[in-house]
């Protein structure tokens, strides 16, 4: 570190036993005269200093909680806010769409205030990282770093919808209910809002009124031009802050904060990606999960960190790469690209006599396909759905808690697929995008197909690692919709997303497949007609094909390093 930063830091550190300066209830005009109320609080030292902005929904901060007093005694102002429309600030409350232009008033007035040296930051996580893309859409000059954390970066993809065209239920409709509601109207009882039918009118059910951002959703259910003009991905080039973007393992959004990251660097932006084994709360220590110490990481200190290097220039910049943590192994790496370079995909095919139903089935998993051809069949009634246990959910931990838990409750129905390898003689490390290629048939005119990649360990227990979901129609993509025949055999693939695990020797690989995954995601009711207006119910007659002529198959992106082929590697 150059002298000049050493002497800084001694003297902030003697500076930071003092009390801050604090300013509460600032009220700050936005371009339209809406004010919106801020707290500033400044380091107890005479000068101009750097800010670490902070743009909420959920109530600011009044007072020096541990985040803030981080920022200040490493010599940052710390200003937090309500957003438009919450709490103290004044306006109405238009979620995501108000950031940009909200955002970079609130930069501008920072940099007219005398304590300010003219270069800001952002940090938080959720709704308050999405406000920070907000902020460097807008490309103000004094925004020279942000920390966005569990953000990710398109609507469509993190809020509303999946990548296999599924409603996101759960995390919505609870969402809407808290944040919507009038102050004097307790929120909806969780299993009466996840079966309310039909969706399109689940606003009012919630909150009473109609809420017009959820009926364009409802309206809306492709990823068309609609959902296109909100996306902060497909303007991530306007970006030009220094962005370190942390993501999770049990997140919901980290394939999109692993979309900008790379959209970012194929910009030529300087951009850091960090993917730790935790949810939406960022803490990896979870009731059935244990990844040791070394999970846990000083994300405050990285972030003044980064922030140091691109405000103040005193230490160089972490790498614009990605440390990611490889659970199993329980260890953090670095890699340069996403998935890392030496990744290479492994496929194992689908098997069994046609009973791969429940874990007492006879499904597997192996390196070829099958030398017959054979189909397991299920029946999937909407009514029963398969319920969501564990994986990465958001955002209520107790409603539908998030992480590695064991599957095995699921795993005795009839309605859920059962493929498992032999267990491996020695560890086999997978870090990348996982996915599903299934040959599939249904009685439905639209139904879902889902599956869920699951490390059994030796005694048994069936941890999820990342699951998927495809709908019918949307099999050929989420842009449009594309009719489904009855009866008729079609190719399907399963996105499950983005994974690093390390099998130990002893573990087996498992893949379940199923078609609903519920509240997760809603619930297909199988009459293939718009499912936001529908409220009839059918049951769907399922078949899955593997073999020779349809080689269904799940896809693990497999580490070179890792040894010998797969087949060299299980118990015989």
């Amino acid at each position: 570190m150059p002298r000049r930063g050493v002497l800084l830091l001694v003297a902030l550190a003697g500076a930071a036993l003092a009390q801050p300066v604090v300013q509460l209830h600032v009220r700050i005009p936005m371009r339209d005269g809406v004010r919106l109320c801020t707290n500033v609080f400044r380091p107890a030292l005479q000068g101009r200093f750097p800010a670490v902005l902070q743009r909420t929904p959920y109530r600011k901060s009044s007072q020096v909680t541990p985040s803030i007093r981080a920022f200040l005694d490493r010599g940052y102002a710390v200003v937090t806010q309500d957003v438009r429309g919450r709490y103290e600030s004044e306006g109405e409350f238009r979620q995501f769409v108000q950031e940009e232009q909200d955002g970079a008033d609130t930069l501008s007035w920072i940099t007219q205030q005398a304590w300010s040296d003219g270069k800001v930051a952002m940090f938080g996580g959720s709704y308050v990282g999405i406000a920070q893309w907000r902020a460097a859409l807008s490309g103000h000059p004094a925004l020279k770093a942000i920390a966005p954390a569990v953000s990710g970066g398109d609507e469509y993809f993190d809020r509303y919808y999946s990548r296999g065209g599924a409603f996101r239920l759960a995390h919505r409709l609870r969402w809407i209910a808290e944040n919507f509601k009038p102050p004097d109207r307790p929120v909806v009882d969780f299993q009466k809002m996840v079966t309310f039918l039909p969706l399109r009118n689940a606003d009012r059910f919630l909150t009473g009124r109609t809420l017009d951002f959820y009926q364009q959703a409802m309206a809306h259910p492709s990823y068309d031009g609609y959902w296109q003009a909100l996306s902060t991905l497909r303007r991530a080039g306007s970006v030009r802050a220094a962005a370190l973007i942390e993501g999770g393992w049990y997140d919901p959004f980290l394939p999109s904060d692993i979309a900008m990251w790379r959209a970012l660097r194929s910009q030529g932006r300087p951009a850091r990606l960090i993917i730790g084994p935790w949810g939406h709360n960022q803490n990896p220590r979870m009731p059935e999960a244990d990844f040791g110490p070394s999970a846990v990481l000083p994300l405050r200190r990285l972030e003044a960190d980064w922030f140091d290097a691109w405000l103040r220039r005193l230490t160089p910049p972490a790498p614009s790469s990605v440390l990611y943590f490889l659970m199993g192994a329980n260890e953090w790496r670095e890699s340069g690209t996403w998935p890392p370079a030496e990744s290479r995909p492994l496929e194992l095919h689908l098997a069994s006599s046609g009973a791969a139903n429940s874990l007492a089935g006879d499904g597997r998993l192996s390196e070829k396909p099958a030398a017959e051809e054979f189909a397991d069949r299920f029946e999937y009634n909407p009514r029963n759905a398969v319920p969501t246990l564990g994986g990465a959910t958001c955002c209520n931990y107790q409603l539908t808690p998030w992480g590695p838990l064991d599957q095995r409750p699921v795993e005795g129905r009839r309605d859920v697929l059962v493929y498992t390898t032999a267990p491996l003689r020695e560890p086999l490390e997978v870090a990348g995008d996982v996915r599903a290629v299934l040959y599939v048939s249904s009685s439905a005119a639209d139904t879902d197909f889902t599956a869920k990649l699951v490390a059994v360990s030796p005694d048994g227990a069936a941890r999820i690692l990342t699951d998927g979901l495809t709908r019918l129609r949307y099999r050929e993509g989420v842009e449009r919709p594309v009719a489904y025949r009855p009866g008729t055999v079609v190719e399907v693939e399963i996105a499950l997303g983005p994974a690093a695990y390390q099998f130990e020797a002893g573990e087996a690989i498992r893949l379940e497949v199923s078609s609903s995954n519920f509240p997760k995601f809603d619930r297909n009711l199988n009459t293939g007609r718009r499912q936001a207006a529908e409220t009839q119910m059918r049951t769907a007659r399922q078949a899955v094909y593997h073999g020779p002529e349809r080689p269904s198959r799940l896809v693990l992106p497999v580490l070179e390093r890792a040894g010998r082929p797969l087949s060299e590697r299980l118990v015989r």
